[in-house]
């Protein structure tokens, strides 16, 4: 693996996970939200955006994580390896509202200066909206990915405590 996406819901541990991946294979990781977010919650204009998604798509290795349908088709194209992490809405809305908790006020590793966690009822109906929203965005690019990217779907945690133990042996 030299070349993972993790995608998921908000809330779903993608950033989690891939702090634990790069430890076990020595891989650096890309937050996308690091890249996509400026000082103050600013969003990065879309042209803008999908060149520095190529951008970071053509280093060596990476983990990288973050949703970002708009960008998945790139991303597609040079991943080797996909963990979608598929859990429910109400197992992604609890990451968030744990997260929050555990963050509010403090600027998280996975993203830039200027950008405080903080709550917002718009993110969090966008989680809870998640599976009819952006979920068939998803699997429509996973269908049409390349043969060559090998894509695991984990529904819950147990699952992902498998694909870690088998990826650390």
């Amino acid at each position: 693996m030299k070349k993972v996406l993790v995608i998921g819901s908000g809330g779903s541990g993608k950033t989690t996970l891939s702090l634990a991946l790069s430890r076990i294979i020595g891989i650096p990781v890309i937050h996308l939200d690091l890249n996509f977010w400026k000082p103050g919650w600013v969003e990065t204009p879309r042209d803008l955006w999908r060149s520095r998604v190529i951008e970071l798509c053509r280093e060596d290795s990476w983990i990288m994580d973050g949703n970002y349908a708009g960008t998945l088709d790139i991303r597609l194209k040079y991943a080797e390896t996909v963990i979608f992490l598929d859990y429910g809405r109400v197992k992604s809305s609890l990451g968030v509202l744990k997260r929050v908790i555990r963050h509010h006020g403090q600027v998280r590793v996975d993203m830039p200066p200027g950008c405080p966690e903080r709550f917002s009822a718009e993110f969090m109906k966008w989680v809870w909206d998640f599976n009819s929203n952006s979920r068939p965005e998803i699997d429509n690019a996973l269908q049409n990915a390349p043969d060559s990217v090998t894509v695991y779907t984990l529904k819950n945690r147990r699952a992902l405590r498998r694909f870690l133990s088998r990826i650390q042996h």
